[in-house]
């Protein structure tokens, strides 16, 4: 029995209905746009994540995004690989309230399909944390450069400050944390009052623990439905809140500005 066969039991998880929730192989999904899922799921390429440590990063905003992603493999057939990436290279980060971190891969956007960006220290300029990384500048340049087809870039807490600091957020739907909204408004996003905002190649979520409601959606619209309703199970927690989207008429996502 493999570890998805196994998840998939109601023995292992202690809820009866997931087991039957959760479909196999040639059973057909549903999208976050209402189209199947070919039932071929399992031959595609691994869904490949991608979040990133920086210096005084908050512990709960990269946590649930890496818990949830790499979890999500147990319920699809697709392959998903899950990694810490710093700028600076493999190496130990210092998160805000002393977790000692260590990112084993070299930056790489250009390997990920989903690249994921916690916040941390907005509330402290002279410590480390966002506010220090904008000053410095390497990421959010290194975060600009990484933009291409193929790769959505997700935000949550203020690690969306890195993203407008990028400039990937201007004149595109978004959102952060209350306390830096004001700002990100400031600097060209258009707000949406919204847990989660997808705009198609950028995907951004509130504060601290929107950071699961950010992972859920991006597990929904990657990997189905059914990959999604399993882990809210799993993980006894239900998404909150209507998320934003920005869709054209027959259901694709909107292209960032350029892409048109």
């Amino acid at each position: 029995m493999n570890r998805r066969t196994l998840l998939r039991t109601a023995t292992t998880l202690g809820a009866a209905g997931l087991a039957g929730g959760v479909p196999t192989a040639a059973a057909a999904a549903t999208t976050a746009t209402g189209a199947a899922v070919p039932s071929d799921a399992g031959s595609r390429g691994p869904l490949r994540a991608q979040v990133v440590l920086f210096q005084g990063v908050e512990e709960l905003d990269l946590a649930a995004p890496y818990e949830v992603l790499s979890a999500s493999d147990h319920f699809t057939e697709r392959d998903v690989e899950v990694r810490y990436v710093a700028l600076d290279g493999p190496g130990t980060v210092t998160a805000a309230f002393g977790t000692r971190l260590r990112a084993d891969h070299r930056w790489a956007p250009e390997e990920a399909d989903l690249l994921v960006v916690p916040g941390g220290g907005y509330a402290r300029r002279e410590d480390p944390g966002v506010w220090a990384e904008i000053r410095r500048g390497a990421l959010p340049r290194a975060l600009a450069a990484a933009r291409r087809p193929g790769l959505t870039v997700a935000g949550l807490c203020t690690g969306v400050m890195l993203l407008s600091a990028a400039g990937l957020t201007r004149g595109r739907p978004c959102t952060t944390h209350h306390r830096a909204q004001a700002d990100l408004v400031e600097q060209g996003g258009i707000l949406k009052k919204a847990r989660v905002v997808d705009d198609g190649d950028l995907v951004t979520a509130g504060g601290v623990t929107s950071g699961l409601d950010l992972a859920l959606w991006l597990v929904r619209r990657e990997l189905g439905v059914d990959a999604a309703l399993g882990l809210e199970t799993m993980l006894e927690y239900e998404a909150r809140g209507t998320v934003w989207t920005a869709r054209h008429p027959g259901g694709v996502a909107k292209p960032h500005p350029g892409q048109e």
